[in-house]
């Protein structure tokens, strides 16, 4: 799940964006002023979305220069109620990769957050490393030290789910749901049974058992 963080100080159009983004399918986390966002720019995300006029003394400028001290690859878009080239020559300057002029269609947003997820992202989708694995999405393999670790669907939809969402806990009816869908009438067994042998065929990966909840990949 790709996350987004989303900096607006208007809060029904900070609520109402969130809404549609999650709808989308991202995971998203809001603030509603500047010294809140600019406080967490070493957040772990995959693109920002800034207003450039907020209601503190903290600008878009502002938090988009701090989140490029750490990585200036993070993709970011600029919204301004203010529609001038002056702003979108700036915010070009300062490593944006869109400008939207408010009042906006939350759809336009969402869909131009989609353009820029794919561009950056897809690619490296295509193949992930978790330490001396290699995951081909496209090809749904895995090998290690050239030789291929053989996996069933079950097994390579739940290590796809796991590496796409390091550090994040899920319980095991949010991996019943994933792995075996919301028509599956499972039970927590299922998803102890599959984690088992994921494990023992790929003993490198760190799975932690939360206990009486589910787990999270480290």
């Amino acid at each position: 799940m790709f996350r987004v963080v989303l900096v607006e100080d208007e809060v029904d159009l900070n609520n109402l964006i969130r809404a549609y983004l999650e709808k989308e399918g991202y995971e998203v986390i809001s603030y509603t002023n500047g010294n809140d966002a600019i406080n967490n720019c070493d957040i772990k995300a995959h693109l920002w979305i800034l207003d450039i006029m907020l209601g503190d003394d903290v600008s878009g400028y502002d938090i988009i220069k701090k989140i490029h001290e750490t990585n200036d690859s993070m993709p970011v878009i600029f919204t301004s109620a203010r529609d001038k080239d002056l702003d979108k020559i700036i915010g070009l300057e300062l490593g944006s990769d869109d400008y939207i002029t408010k009042p906006y269609s939350p759809k336009e947003l969402v869909l131009r957050v989609n353009k820029i997820i794919k561009r950056v992202y897809d690619k490296k989708l295509k193949k992930i490393v978790y330490d001396d694995y290699i995951i081909d999405v496209d090809k749904r393999n895995v090998s290690l030290d050239g030789k291929e670790v053989m996996l069933t669907t079950l097994e390579f939809d739940l290590l796809y789910l796991f590496v796409c969402n390091k550090d994040k806990s899920f319980s095991r009816d949010d991996i019943l749901t994933s792995v075996w869908g919301e028509d599956y009438f499972g039970n927590d067994r299922s998803v102890d049974d599959l984690v088992r042998r994921l494990r023992k065929k790929m003993p490198k990966l760190k799975i932690n058992t939360i206990y009486g909840f589910g787990y999270r990949l480290t």
